[in-house]
Parts: structure tokens; C-alpha cells; sequence
């Protein structure tokens, strides 16, 4: 889809960038974003501060350009700003003065569509009788939703108002809401947990939730790793999730640790072990071997490297360049389109 966006924007750079608006709202809409996310894709895609009002839910969500959302009063909206009003009381505004042209226009258009389906959505999910839990999660982790139909969806989800809870982020983007203190994961789960809060406070850890998830592994040889990863256990680490998003680089210690890894088929398992920083002996019992022969395999391992394992900085050196390779395999992983 990027190819063809590029190929139209290059004929054509109007139809381009409706093209990429279309792209971006569809891609939203199969993540099942929220309000603010939508409000945002308008601001950013439009260049101009986006509003979003839902008068039967008394909704008002303001987001400028750079992403903010701002929680102060909202402007008064300006008669020559181009908006769209659909089903009478959602309307979706930019502001900016005179008509709207081709982009702002189909920005209207694809954040009024999604705004309303989303409405749509929470509304029929507050019911008395919703049809699945994954539709209450996501009422539950929508900020913008009025707190009795969040506090509503807990209930149905069997949920303490009281007690606080977690969320957690599934590898495959699923996401599941569990009482921190009855929290019990399938054995087969590869997830990132969030930090238990109060129930209101679920959605700003979500995003934690879901950094956690990408330092998740298979548990395989060939991908060995924590299956479930707690946000709260890495501490100032899930910001190397942030960096790896911001463009950092590779670097020479994953080139190293890929280059060790080709050598043996029982390397990637052995490095893992290594850098749990357990005694030789113990990670020789983990790896079903002889001591003697772990001996050997990290030998070979620190030739490859380059560095030594045989003190706590070289098994913490190797402990991050096994988490940068993990989030760097896994950010590849996430960008692949999935039906778009």
C-alpha cells in the first residue's frame, strides 16, 4: 500500500495524499484506536488544530498539530472553519479558515466516519447486555468515555471499582483487562503487563503495556526470551522501546550477537542464558548440559562477541543487545501491513 501511495502521489499529488489519509484512517479503524487517536490523525494529517463534539455525550476533544491535546477550555467554533456534522450532533472541525480543500476535506470526511463508528460502538457496548468482552475492554481503556459507562463495563468484566487492575497487551495486539490481585496468565500467552492502577487509570498504561510486549520472545531456540514481559520489571529499560521507534540504530553489539548466533544453532539459547546472570553451573543445569561444555560454548561465544561474559558488565552489555535485537525484530514484525 506505501508503494502505491507513492506511486499515485508522484501522478497525482492531491489524489496522493487523499490516498494516504484513506490509508491512515483504515489502518486506525483495524486497530480499533479510540477518539483521541482519530482527533489526532486529523491534526497531524490536516497541519491544522482538530475538534471533535458529541453533544449528546457533552464530548469535546481538542488536539493540535504536534499531537497535544489540549485540556483547557476549547475555543468557541468559528463560523468560516471547515467542519463536518454527521447524525446531528457529531461534528468534526479544523481550525482553519475558508474552504476546505482536497486533504482537509477527505480528512473530515474519514475522521467523522471513524468518530461515528467508534460512538457507535461504545454506545451499543454500555448496554445491558454486551456481545463480547473485548468490546467492554475497549470502552473500559477509552479515556473519553463518560466514567459511568466505564465503570459499567468493569462491573460486566467482573472488576472491583475499588480494586486496581492491569492491562495486558498481547504480541498479536490483543488487549485484556485482569484484577492485579487475582492475575493469572495462560501458560501459552506472550504479552506485556501493565502497571496496576486504579480502574480509571487504565488507559494512559496501555501504552507501557504494549512497550513491555515487544521485549516479549517466543521461548523458542530460535527465538528464546521471556514469553510475558512486566512493564514494572524493566524499570528505565522500556525506554530503549521509545528509542528503537525514534530511530536508533542497530549498532555493532546486535550485529555482534547476530554474527554469534549464525554460528551454532544452540547459540541464541546459550547467550540467553548467559545473560540471565545465574552461576555457570546453574545455566549449564538449565541448558542441559555439562558444565565443561558451557565452559566451551562461551568461549566460542566471547571470541564471536568480541567481549567477555565472564563478569556482570559483559552479561549486562549482552543482556541489552539482546533486548535492542528483540525490539528491533519485533518493531520489523509490527510493520508489516496486515490487509492493507
Amino acid at each position: 500500500m506505501r508503494e502505491l501511495v507513492g506511486r499515485v502521489e508522484a501522478l497525482d499529488p492531491d489524489a496522493g495524499a487523499a490516498l494516504r489519509v484513506i490509508t491512515f484512517f483504515d489502518q486506525l479503524m483495524e486497530r480499533r484506536a479510540g477518539l483521541e487517536n482519530v482527533v489526532r490523525g486529523a491534526a497531524v494529517l490536516s497541519g491544522h488544530p482538530a475538534v471533535l463534539i458529541d453533544t449528546d455525550r457533552s464530548l469535546r476533544i481538542r488536539v493540535t498539530p504536534d499531537g497535544a491535546r489540549t485540556e483547557q477550555a476549547l475555543p468557541a467554533p468559528q463560523a468560516e472553519w471547515c467542519r463536518l456534522t454527521v447524525d446531528s450532533h457529531i461534528t468534526v472541525y479544523l481550525e482553519h479558515p475558508g474552504p476546505a480543500g482536497p486533504v482537509e476535506a477527505m480528512v473530515l470526511e474519514r475522521a467523522a466516519m471513524a468518530a461515528r463508528t467508534i460512538l457507535d460502538r461504545t454506545r451499543s457496548r454500555a448496554r445491558p447486555h454486551p456481545h463480547h468482552d473485548t468490546e467492554l475492554v475497549e470502552v473500559l481503556l477509552d479515556a473519553s468515555a463518560p466514567t459511568e459507562d466505564r465503570h459499567h463495563a468493569a462491573k460486566s468484566l467482573g472488576l472491583s471499582r475499588s480494586a486496581p487492575a492491569r492491562v495486558i497487551a498481547g504480541f498479536d495486539g490483543s488487549l485484556q483487562v485482569t484484577a492485579a490481585v487475582t492475575e493469572v496468565l495462560p501458560d501459552d500467552l506472550r504479552a506485556g503487563v501493565g502497571p496496576a492502577v486504579p480502574l480509571l487509570e487504565l488507559p494512559q498504561t496501555v501504552a507501557a503495556a504494549r512497550a513491555a510486549a515487544r521485549f516479549t520472545a517466543d521461548g523458542t531456540p530460535t527465538d528464546p526470551g521471556p514469553q510475558v514481559v512486566r512493564a514494572e520489571d524493566l524499570g528505565g529499560l522500556i525506554m530503549l522501546a521509545a528509542a528503537v521507534d525514534a530511530g536508533l540504530g542497530a549498532g555493532p553489539d546486535i550485529a555482534a550477537v547476530e554474527r554469534t548466533a549464525a554460528a551454532a544453532p544452540w547459540m541464541l539459547a546459550t547467550l540467553d542464558t548467559l545473560a540471565g546472570g545465574i552461576s555457570l553451573r546453574t545455566a549449564a543445569a538449565a541448558l542441559c548440559v555439562h558444565h565443561s561444555t558451557l565452559h566451551e560454548r562461551m568461549a566460542q561465544a566471547e571470541r564471536l562477541l568480541g567481549w567477555s561474559l565472564r563478569e556482570q558488565p559483559g552479561r549486562l552489555r549482552l543482556t541489552v543487545a539482546l533486548m535492542l535485537r528483540r525490539l528491533h525484530r519485533n518493531r520489523a514484525a509490527d510493520s508489516v501491513p496486515s490487509g492493507t
